[in-house]
């Protein structure tokens, strides 16, 4: 393969004699792992949605996605291309999904609950899914989004009898769905350049951004990620990320590659993740460090070893601490980087030969986000010359990827043009380094997008919004330093002259109150400070770099 004039031109040589028409299918992991593991356990715990614990075999999951496989096929009539949206937390039944829809060929598209309905609205406008698939809990979220869309079916998934089903949407029982299907399935072959799963940014710039990941892609992903962990069968396994977070970073998929024990821990609290890694002696997890740090605490306070334990943090850049507390206790913390259009793997901070000599700590601060896996290609381009820039650990740039894993544009988005390149290369909008050894280091975002517990946060959206309120004239939002949440955002707000001199607290309130008609709380600003004037530059643009270093110790006593 070479490029000219910016097109991928790919030369062909002599056939091979391999087998190259066999399709990478997703389903064929479940398959694999039922028949070569078939006894080994996943755990799905819904006590905090109002369920049971539940324990199945590989063996009994693959039955169980055969029979909600015939039953889409045959009572709801999906059909190849049909995309089907997930409302759910992280238990078997989201994770049947996974295979399930897959397997005739259609999409599993995940919806993220913690998005504000109206990003929801958007996203189920943009994709026009034929069902919905919806946890019990989380029914008076569908019956917002079923007032946007006229869905062709909604399955309740729950641990109860749909007949106990409070709701005024016309609902279908999942679990009753299964049971009146047979658990034989004809094998069914689909192009492994088809869609399988599907999931939106966190509308960082604006309206949230699609990815549909192909099959192809999913499974070579999993290679990457049970080789990066160097995942075994004899591995623990807990689901911490949230699996309408890209393909749950492809966790799933990589466990049942390899047939190990999983935990799907259902909607959770710090507590009961404890638990599960204490109880079943969990090996290999990941997370944000967000939820790591109250995790870590937790163990400290109970005196809890946990050797062995190997957990992949991303989201943002874990602290030095957070891999201090976790090696005292015999875990230890590997960087990731990547993102929902890299599906999302990209690099992991594993050790050369070159850092044996130094300390623990030392090569966890020196590895930073990693080395690039195979297969997720990366350069360092000059954002205003778009040269590719040397590795040498000085030379800053925009960071820019392409794979047989990460996208080569957003579903049906004219964005598309901003981001990928011609020849295949997605432009991350992240600053940063890459030195000789190959390692990643990431300073700054292009953009002010702020990162609070994983999540990312609009300042744009925020700052537009606000001032659409008739009491601001202008407003600046920036991403300050929180000791819990990574980041939170602040609101410099400049109110118009009549109004400047009402009382602050009231219209700190109004202001929130303005904000939760768009947006999720979680995305709101912690604080609200007043100006006459927000500091600009020449061209009229908000000097944001001095906002932050003015107000960086704002949060810092709110841990």
């Amino acid at each position: 393969m070479y490029v000219k004039n910016n097109i991928m031109e790919i030369v062909k040589g002599r056939p091979s004699t391999m087998n190259d028409s066999y399709q990478l299918n997703v389903h064929k992991l479940l398959e694999h792992a039922a028949r070569v593991h078939g006894d080994t356990e996943v755990i799905s715990d819904r006590r905090l949605q109002g369920g049971l614990r539940h324990r199945f075999t590989y063996r009994q999951v693959y039955e169980r996605v055969n029979r909600i496989a015939n039953a889409f096929e045959r009572e709801l009539n999906v059909a190849p291309g049909d995309i089907v949206g997930v409302l759910d937390w992280n238990d078997h039944r989201y994770y049947e999904s996974y295979f399930s829809l897959p397997s005739i060929g259609a999409v599993t598209l995940e919806l993220n609950i913690r998005l504000h309905p109206t990003e929801l609205g958007y996203i189920i406008k943009h994709t026009k899914p034929k069902g919905l698939l919806v946890d019990d809990s989380l029914l008076q979220l569908a019956e917002v989004l079923s007032k946007e869309h006229d869905f062709s079916f909604i399955l309740v998934m729950s641990d109860k009898p749909v007949e106990e089903i409070k709701t005024n949407l016309r609902v279908l029982g999942y679990e009753e769905l299964l049971r009146s299907n047979s658990p034989n399935r004809p094998s069914l072959t689909v192009d492994e350049r088809s869609a399988a799963t599907a999931a939106f940014t966190s509308g960082t710039t604006g309206l949230p951004k699609g990815v549909f990941y192909s099959h192809r892609s999913i499974i070579l992903h999993a290679m990457a990620v049970a080789i990066g962990n160097s995942l075994t069968p004899s591995d623990v396994g807990l689901q911490i990320v949230p699996m309408f977070h890209a393909n749950a970073w492809g966790t799933p998929f990589a466990s049942t590659m390899m047939g190990m024990k999983m935990i799907y821990p259902g909607r959770y609290t710090p507590d009961t993740l404890v638990e599960h890694i204490v109880t079943h002696k969990v090996t290999v997890t990941a997370g944000v460090p967000t939820i790591l740090l109250e995790i870590v605490r937790r163990l400290q306070q109970m005196g809890v070893k946990t050797p062995g334990l190997r957990i992949t943090s991303g989201g943002s850049e874990p602290p030095s601490a957070l891999a201090k507390a976790f090696m005292e206790l015999g875990g230890r913390v590997i960087q990731g980087y990547g993102a929902t259009e890299t599906s999302p793997l990209v690099s992991m901070a594993l050790p050369k030969a070159e850092l044996k000599e130094l300390s623990d700590i030392e090569r966890f601060e020196k590895m930073k986000q990693g080395l690039p896996i195979f297969g997720a290609e990366v350069k360092v381009v000059d954002p205003i010359t778009n040269q590719e820039l040397p590795w040498d650990g000085k030379s800053f740039g925009e960071i820019w990827l392409r794979g047989p894993w990460i996208a080569k544009e957003y579903y049906n988005d004219p964005r598309s043009s901003e981001r990928f390149t011609p020849d295949g290369w997605w432009r991350s909008g992240d600053v940063g380094v890459v030195d000789p050894l190959g390692y990643i280091r990431l300073v700054d975002r292009l953009k002010d997008v702020i990162k609070s517990g994983g999540e990312w946060i609009s300042s744009i959206d925020l700052e537009n919004f606000l001032m659409a309120h008739p009491y601001v004239r202008e407003a600046s939002v920036v991403g300050v330093p929180h000791p819990k949440w990574g980041e939170r955002p602040l609101a410099v707000v400049s109110l118009k002259p009549e109004y400047q001199s009402k009382d602050k607290e009231e219209v700190k309130k109004e202001l929130r109150e303005h904000l939760l008609k768009r947006f999720a709380k979680w995305q709101l600003p912690d604080d609200f400070i007043f100006v006459d004037e927000i500091p600009k530059t020449s061209v009229g643009k908000f000097r944001k770099e001095e906002i932050r270093s003015k107000y960086k110790d704002i949060y810092m006593g709110n841990g």
